[in-house]
């Protein structure tokens, strides 16, 4: 299958530039950046649950009526392609955009169409000026619960088994709420309090950004609006096109691996290409392995999102991206692959695969500039989802992220850890508000010295991260890239792996990998570390100095540079 976005011209360059007045192109660009924005800081002040308004665990923006992105918040890189596909599947799903009304709300779960597991609940609302569709704005936002055979899972073997199915369904209707249909809503999740204030906070959102787009459109009339939309992609696309112009034309593979598909312990190898041609490119997942029985099959609007996301990053110029900055971009796959499965096969861990997907584009990129892409980063945004029941029987649940070391670059060492660049919108949870809900205490959060790997320049390191348990809880651990280590790039070498260690109050240990429901007796410390970030360039070209200054500061032990660093002695 192969697919590109709205309006791709065929060959290079773009359509002819459209000739519109750049400053008020500008100012509309600002306010539909300004519009999305404000849906994410609705979202965030009005959401219930911690995964939303603590982690940014969502994804928000602004769609015009042929369904090119016109802005989004700044929240999740790796949801950034995903809605150009819901938005389709779910209006046609409806019967088109014809039979939509002011005041209707589509409320979607199903992964195919969402590009994303169930739990990541999708809200779509059209958008009206003057009884015309103008355009859409759509959130979507992981909810604690939505009835999957867990509240998170690394074990499913078909989409069933990953939550109710909501098909693209009108919630509202001309601006009443469908009774029925909601409380069977509430009916399938086992935190329906939490369930029902997050989703009035997504609804509430999306009107906050349709707000701001009529606000928009009625300053400047519709026929400015729509010709000044056309300039800001035709400039999103020459963007693009201009930075890959500079690069050698080839076809660019490279490999990668997952560490299980959640039923059985053997890897997943998997490899990429990247094909640069001219001011097009094609990445290309065609040569990739059947779709698995686990749940780390990853559907088809995850695929062209992780894809736009990897090009981006090193093509985007830093700016809030459009359709436009998409149009040069082609993706191909072959269904029935782990990167196009096909209904109904499991796609609960699609995420895992979508930044290992990530990571192998980057490393393919390396080979065409080399100067430009950094070695691999931790590969696991750490993910830990845990759960119980109150005295009163009610359930609860919390998550938490945890930052893995960056990799190095032709620019310097590894960073501070962060979050996987797929997920570089998320932020991990303060210590001090995991403590206060009173199931867990922090013994541990600290670099870890000799996770970053030895370079020219040093990967960051990752973080060694140890709590107790202060009350019996289930918790899922859907951890990758505890098998194979983050790699170098030009003669750098790899950082320390992810690894997760339980160790219960009567003495056992379980080293765990991906881990579904575990029951956590209290006492039990649980030590999870993050991976490291991989070194750029040969060790043998570090500055001595710098080198004694990790010895000093922590990042390495003596030991290892002796080994690593010997002319620095």
């Amino acid at each position: 299958m192969t697919l590109q976005s709205p309006g791709t011209t065929s060959g290079s360059g773009s359509a002819a530039t459209v000739d519109v007045d750049p400053v008020r192109t500008e100012v509309i660009r600002h306010g539909l950046v300004a519009a999305a924005d404000q849906m994410g800081t609705t979202l965030r002040r009005t959401a219930f649950s911690p995964v939303i308004y603590e982690i940014t665990d969502f994804a928000a923006a602004l769609y015009d009526r042929d369904i090119n992105l016109l802005a989004q918040a700044r929240a999740l890189p790796l949801f950034l392609g995903t809605f150009n596909h819901c938005i389709e599947a779910s209006v046609a799903k409806l019967g088109g955009p014809e039979v939509l009304e002011p005041g209707d709300v589509i409320f979607s779960t199903y992964g195919y169409d969402i590009g994303s597991h169930q739990q990541d609940a999708t809200v779509i609302v059209p958008g009206f000026f003057e009884d015309e569709l103008v355009g859409y704005a759509a959130i979507k936002a992981h909810h604690m619960d939505i009835g999957a055979k867990e509240p998170y899972c690394t074990d499913t073997t078909d989409i069933f088994q990953e939550g109710v199915i909501f098909p693209s369904v009108r919630l509202y209707r001309r601006g009443e709420r469908q009774d029925d249909l909601y409380r069977t809503v509430l009916a399938n999740t086992r935190m329906p309090q939490a369930f029902a204030g997050d989703l009035a906070a997504q609804i509430a959102a999306a009107t906050v950004g349709l707000t701001g787009l009529n606000r928009v459109i009625e300053r400047y009339g519709i026929a400015q609006f729509r010709e000044s939309v056309e300039r800001m992609l035709e400039h999103g696309d020459a963007l693009v096109r201009t930075f890959f112009e500079r690069l050698p034309d080839g076809r660019y593979t490279a490999s990668g691996a997952m560490d299980s598909n959640g039923i059985t312990d053997d890897e997943v190898p998997f490899e990429i290409s990247v094909e640069i041609s001219g001011s097009d490119i094609v990445l290309d997942f065609t040569n990739t392995p059947p779709e698995q029985i686990g749940p780390i099959n990853c559907p088809l609007a995850a695929v062209v999102s992780v894809s736009r996301a990897a090009i981006l990053s090193v093509a985007g110029g830093g700016e809030s991206a459009n359709e436009g900055h998409f149009r040069s971009i082609e993706v191909r796959t072959k269904p029935g692959t782990m990167f196009d499965p096909q209904p109904p096969a499991p796609i609960y861990l699609y995420s895992w695969a979508a930044l290992q997907a990530l990571d192998v584009i980057h490393r393919a990129l390396a080979q065409a500039m080399p100067e430009a892409v950094p070695a691999m980063g931790g590969g696991d945004l750490g993910a830990m989802v845990w759960w119980g029941r109150d005295e009163d029987g009610t359930v609860w649940g919390d998550v938490n992220d945890h930052q893995p070391g960056n990799g190095a670059s032709a620019g310097g060492d590894g960073g501070s850890p962060l979050m996987h660049i797929s997920c570089s919108g998320i932020r991990n949870s303060p210590v001090e508000v995991l403590e206060a809900r009173g199931r867990i205490i922090s013994e541990r959060f600290e670099f870890a010295t000799d996770s970053g790997g030895a370079g020219k320049f040093r990967g960051g390191p990752g973080v060694d991260n140890f709590y107790r348990a202060l009350r019996d809880f289930h918790v899922t651990l859907p951890w990758e890239r505890t098998k194979n280590p983050p790699w170098g790039l030009h003669g750098g070498l790899p950082a320390r792996a992810a690894g997760i260690e339980l160790q219960f109050p009567d003495g056992t240990t379980q080293i765990v990998r991906k881990g579904t429901g575990i029951f956590i007796p209290k006492g039990t410390l649980m030590k999870l570390m993050t991976g490291g970030g991989g070194g750029w360039g040969d060790p043998a070209e570090r500055d001595p100095a710098a080198v004694a200054s990790d010895i000093r500061e922590g990042y390495v032990s003596e030991a290892a540079a002796r080994r690593d660093y010997p002319h620095a002695f």
